[in-house]
């Protein structure tokens, strides 16, 4: 499910289980007013796997239901790896969803690059397991998540949340999953009414299509479909955080930026990639790319956005609004405005672009393979760049803590992060002999 190992769920007083969660599930077209007509049903076996927290006394209320990423071709939990930390010490209960057609039957996946063994369907890997499952292709994807969604929040005895007492529901989803949320959003959020609030990180510019029957979604064709915003008559908040790789490069999500709104909120993070460290963990040289992945801060500024919409969708409280990345639109192709280090200027600022050490970019130039446009890179600063800012490590570290106060203070990472955020800096890369 991921490449980086999450928090130990026992030692925190979490419980993991999955299930089979069978329905009927319909399929819909629509028309230019985004107006749903359902055109078919059918029946689903899917699967959700459940990280709980085990007494309702250390449960928040809140389940994140994370829309499983597709794109390896398997079930990955991309949110969960960069949320895990919030998730478990804010007792929050999370349930990843296999709501597209790849995740049961496996697939070559869209990225490329990941080695992934073949096949990669839960069956063939565990025929006793989940030969059961079945899913009618992904026409029905929306309506399954939704399904899973409503029945999520119906907690009896005999159920995956049994003993917890259920108050919110907030739909998260990342990459591919996001253009799925992007079009959950002005589609089917208003219909189904079940989640109180919408997590999208890293959309392209466009949704993903409604999908057809007996078959995954080419979600290459997002990339050439018309920019799309998000719709501004929803009742439930949608908070949009995107990396530099989203902005630019074929995702060309700078196309369908919109204002911020009391439903809508847009944080786009400089010194970030599509993915990177963190979400590879160990397993970086297997990518075979050029430079070092992005080693940027998403991850910290994920778990502020988490922690933002949980409390908006409550009605407590709004997150703060932050300026775009800044782009020179002066050419043929847009660019990111850069500092004198090399990182991209304005968007939500963290430490190791406010006090950098490093280059860390989220577009990647030259012919490399997508799966390393998708990780971004992360390059060495010019050491008179660095001598014009650091008179020695020590100055590096004043400033690079002065910058981690700063980011809490606005609100763009949380208090609980700090430490970990201390334990990023790098110092070592400072001084006349670096």
């Amino acid at each position: 499910m991921s490449a980086t190992p999450g928090p130990n769920l026992a030692a925190h007083g979490f419980r993991e289980n999955e299930y089979a969660v069978s329905g009927v599930a319909a399929r819909f077209e629509t028309s230019g007013d985004r107006e749903l007509t359902e055109v078919g049903k059918d029946t689903f076996t899917t699967r959700i796997l459940v990280r709980r927290p085990i007494d309702d006394a250390r449960f928040n209320g809140t389940v994140v239901v994370e829309w499983l990423n597709v794109s390896s071709g398997s079930d990955a939990a991309a949110d969960y790896t960069y949320l895990a930390e919030e998730l478990v010490r804010g007792g929050f209960a999370w349930v990843g969803v296999s709501a597209q057609y790849t995740g049961i039957t496996g697939g070559p996946g869209s990225v490329g690059g990941l080695d992934t063994p073949s096949p990669t369907g839960p069956a063939a890997k565990d025929p006793e397991r989940y030969t059961g499952l079945h899913h009618p292709g992904d026409a029905y994807c929306y309506d399954i998540f939704g399904t899973v969604g409503a029945a999520l929040r119906t907690v009896g005895a005999d159920h995956p949340l049994a003993g917890l007492t259920v108050r919110r529901s907030l739909a998260v989803g990342e990459s591919q999953s996001a253009m799925a949320l992007t079009t959950y959003a002005n589609l089917f959020a208003g219909y189904h009414r079940v989640h109180d609030g919408i997590l999208i990180h890293s959309r392209a510019a466009a949704g993903m299509s409604l999908g057809e029957v007996g078959r995954g979604i080419d979600i290459d064709q997002v990339f050439d479909a018309e920019p799309t915003t998000i719709r501004t008559d929803l009742d439930i908040p949608v908070f949009i955080v995107q990396t530099e790789t989203d902005v630019l490069t074929n995702f060309r999500f700078h196309l369908s930026r919109q204002p911020d709104t009391d439903r809508i909120r847009v944080w786009e993070i400089a010194g970030t990639s599509h993915a990177d460290l963190h979400q590879i963990g160990p397993y970086e040289d297997m990518l075979g790319c050029p430079t070092p992945v992005n080693r940027g801060q998403q991850r910290f500024v994920l778990r502020a956005a988490l922690h933002h919409l949980d409390a908006w969708a409550a009605g407590r409280s709004q997150p703060p609004s932050a300026p775009p990345l800044e782009l020179d639109l002066s050419g043929a192709t847009p660019q990111f405005v850069v500092d004198d280090i090399g990182n991209a200027r304005g968007g939500v600022r963290t430490p190791c672009v406010e006090a950098p050490s490093q280059v860390l970019s989220g577009v990647v130039g030259g012919e490399v393979s997508r799966i390393c446009l998708l990780f971004g890179s992360t390059t060495p600063a010019a050491p008179e760049a660095l001598a014009a800012r650091y008179t020695d490590p020590s100055e590096y570290l004043r400033r690079y803590g002065e910058a981690t106060d700063l980011a809490i203070a606005a609100g763009f990472v949380l208090a609980d992060d700090r430490e970990e955020l201390l334990a990023d800096a790098r110092p070592d890369l400072i001084g006349p002999d670096r």
